[in-house]
């Protein structure tokens, strides 16, 4: 019986679907772990195939190819070689399941199927996978570990079963996308599994952006008295060995000191922008795009979304376009191309009129005899989406869209023109976020972001009211309640699926809180044909959200 044992913690970048990549991804941290003298290697959830593989993992050929790169990897494991824990999509009895491998001196040792299948939110694994039994403890060269699958740790019963079977320590292999706050909601349902089972816990996350969800990594080491031994940074890459030793009462792991800078507390602005950085950078990496090209209209949405391509991607992948038109005042002008310079960024100027006038046109014999409306305004952001649009398919650079979650939820947004493109950073950023974002990244540029050191974003963009720039003295204000007023009513609506009643009890006008509610409800279908982006808050559009586009209900008040 061994009282010596180091576990080393990947958290990797896996990619969703690149089976053959992913598996070059886990020989390199094996061979890593294996110089730094690790015994085991511990992978994220299903890192085979990637998470969360969703309808993919339905696909036969899928399957086989996943379970074929297990058994490849059980293949090169040996004498000399450290184990490995990874997971993968395996079928059983004509049935799919979610499972982990220990893999060991040449075969596959043990094999653990994920029990507690989550159902919620972003996700909908009992869609594809069936749930399999209460597990025991697998055994690794003498230490007995209990090995549970994510959602396994967010519920007492497997950690119990696993205890009252003999487990050792608690062994845990996540796919847990970022949101805010998620991180002590982690943090707090790994201590009471520690509390109730006495045992210390390994958990490991994987990191980087698939589609709209960012993975932030985050991978920790408790023991039994709930003490940090090893904590990794959030949303980088890397390898960490946990060393350790078998006393009295039981596995304690030794403190590694120089990780305690990983545990502290990450600042919600600077989380956010993590996130949108690195679920910028995936989207357009993994789909191989060369770049991103964005709408720089001198407002502080796009100037924002200018920033974070910037730190994401490098400002040699990011190309701004003002679009002026009759409205375009010459503060916008300047702020654009102010903007643009602060971050080095290429910069054209493509004036719409004669686009704007030509629809016009075309359409005045249609429009005869009626006043000039919404309508007239919209050409122009439709005539802006056209134009972007053009130099995406021309150069091959992603449109970037700009809106963001206040004006997404609604709908001052116009379909066909602001809402074109193919990704949003902003889709899950309310507006007052926005401007806290604007002076946090003006005044800090974070480690390994590639955007230059400094203010980036004008001071009269920030200062300035915000406007779509469609007519005359035109504001957002117009339309729409006060910003700070109607991002509170909307995190009522969306995020707390508050009543109207409830909200209006809280202090806020009755006028008010019913039109947002109104105005949330038939802004579905601009919602539902808008880009994906990357999911910042619990409860965004499209994943966590999914309401009825025809919906006749509203809260009577």
């Amino acid at each position: 019986m061994t009282d010596r044992l180091s576990i080393a913690l990947a958290q990797v970048n896996f990619t969703v679907g690149d089976i053959a990549g992913n598996l070059r991804l886990i020989r390199a941290k094996w061979d890593e772990a294996a110089a730094l003298g690790a015994d085991l290697v511990l992978f994220s959830e299903l890192a085979v195939c990637g998470y969360p593989p969703e309808d993919l993992v339905l696909r036969p050929r899928f399957q086989a190819e996943a379970r074929a790169a297990v058994e490849a990897l059980a293949a090169e494991s040996g004498p000399g070689r450290p184990g490995l824990i990874v997971g993968a999509p395996w079928v059983e009895k004509d049935k799919l399941y979610n499972a982990a491998f220990l893999i060991d001196a040449g075969k596959i040792a043990a094999i653990r199927l994920k029990h507690e299948l989550p159902n919620y939110g972003v996700f909908d694994e009992k869609r594809v996978f069936a749930a399999g039994p209460l597990p025991g403890p697998v055994t690794f060269r003498g230490v007995r570990l209990g090995l549970m699958i994510c959602e396994d740790m967010w519920f007492p019963d497997v950690a119990e079963c696993l205890a009252e079977t003999g487990a050792e320590m608690l062994v845990i292999p996540n796919g847990s996308p970022f949101d805010a706050g998620k991180k002590d909601v982690r943090l707090n349902l790994a201590a009471a599994r520690v509390v109730e089972t006495g045992l210390p816990l390994v958990y490991v996350n994987q990191v980087g952006g698939q589609d709209e969800l960012v993975f932030d990594g985050a991978s920790f080491v408790l023991n039994a008295d709930r003490t940090f031994a090893l904590a990794m940074p959030d949303f980088v890459e890397g390898l960490a060995v946990s060393h350790w030793r078998r006393e009295a009462k039981g596995w304690v792991c030794a403190p590694a000191a120089t990780d305690a800078a990983a545990a502290a507390p990450v600042g919600r602005l600077e989380a956010i922008w993590q996130a949108m950085t690195v679920g910028l950078r995936d989207y357009v990496g993994k789909n191989r795009f060369p770049g991103v090209v964005i709408g720089l209209s001198g407002g502080i949405d796009s100037a924002l979304t200018a920033a974070c391509a910037v730190d994401a991607l490098g400002a040699d992948k990011v190309w701004a376009v003002m679009m002026p038109y009759a409205y375009t005042s010459s503060e916008s002008l300047e702020d654009a191309a102010e903007c643009a310079k602060l971050l080095g960024i290429r910069y054209d100027i493509v004036p719409i009129a004669p686009a704007v006038e030509a629809f016009q046109g075309m359409l005045q014999p249609a429009f005869d005899g009626r006043p000039r409306d919404i309508t007239e305004e919209n050409l122009q952001s439709r005539v802006r989406g056209i134009t972007l649009m053009a130099l995406s398919n021309k150069f091959g650079h992603m449109v970037l869209t700009t809106g963001n979650k206040s004006e997404m939820s609604v709908g001052y947004a116009t379909l066909y023109g602001d809402t074109c493109g193919g990704y949003s950073v902003l889709k899950d950023v309310y507006k007052t976020t926005v401007y806290e974002l604007s002076r946090f990244r003006n005044q800090s540029r974070l480690d390994g972001l590639l955007g230059p050191v400094g203010r980036v974003i004008p001071e009269r963009i920030i200062t300035r009211p915000p406007t779509a720039e469609l007519r005359p003295d035109q504001t957002d204000q117009d339309s729409l309640p006060p910003y700070d007023q109607l991002d509170q009513i909307l995190e009522c609506l969306v995020e707390g699926e508050m009543g109207a009643d409830e909200i209006i009890a809280k202090g806020f006008p009755r006028e008010v809180v019913t039109r947002v509610q109104h105005l949330l409800y038939i802004a579905e279908y601009k919602r539902r044909q808008a880009p994906p982006g990357v999911k910042i808050t619990r409860r965004n559009f499209g994943r966590d959200r999914r309401y009825p586009i025809t919906n006749a209900f509203r809260d009577t008040v």
